[in-house]
């Protein structure tokens, strides 16, 4: 029986392409030949994040709006309004990075569940996902108790995993030589390949051409 290809998915919990992907991502992971390690890279983390800004939300728009048409996924217009307007909030996905860990550590298979509706509560929503609050509360709505104890209580090993997937979604970064999330890498016996990007928005099956290319 042949192993399952071993994929490695780097992201950011606000990053907006990265919510596009999620739809062909998610029919991925239906596929029980792949093995898809999630891997957050820190991007808005950290020294990463700031406060939003009016050049950072007509950037953003810009995309989003491209996000859409190449996807369908939906930026409503309260996440326009209410995110991308409102200057007292932060762009900072340390928050939903730490939840996420959480999630890995509790119920592993979760993971992605959990990352695509941190995604909608922002894009769909409007909700503030760098707030640990609206954060907790997404991951009580999916009956993720455990991960939002742990997340409430921050406990030693919750931070020291956290800081040790970002730091390996930064090496990943750095050997695949990405310049952005989300990457998704083919990693076996030959090496590690970055799988063309525009393969994460269409369908799964040109998703599936574009991982046979890099086999």
């Amino acid at each position: 029986m042949t192993a399952p290809t071993r994929l490695i998915y780097l992201f950011d919990p606000q990053c907006g392409w990265c919510y596009g992907a999620a739809v062909v991502m998610e029919r991925l992971l239906e596929r029980a030949e792949h093995d898809v390690q999630l891997v957050p890279t820190g991007l808005f983390a950290g020294e990463g994040a700031f406060a939003m800004n009016d050049g950072f939300a007509a950037h953003a728009w810009a995309a989003d709006q491209r996000i859409a048409r190449l996807t369908g996924q939906p930026f409503s217009d309260a996440y326009r309004d209410g995110v991308l307007g409102n200057r007292e909030w932060r762009v900072d996905s340390g928050p939903a990075t730490l939840a996420l860990t959480a999630v890995r550590l509790t119920e592993p298979t979760r993971e992605f569940a959990a990352l695509h509706a941190l995604q909608r509560a922002r894009y769909v929503e409007g909700r503030n996902n760098a707030d640990p609050a609206i954060v907790a509360s997404v991951l009580e709505s999916l009956d993720l108790a455990d991960a939002a104890r742990r997340f409430h209580a921050q406990d030693d090993e919750l931070i020291t995993s956290n800081q040790a997937r970002i730091a390996e979604g930064k090496a990943w970064m750095r050997r695949v030589g990405a310049n952005g999330v989300p990457t998704l890498v083919v990693s076996d016996e030959k090496g590690a390949r970055v799988v063309n990007s525009s393969a994460l928005y269409g369908d799964v099956d040109t998703l599936e051409s574009a991982l046979k290319v890099n086999v």
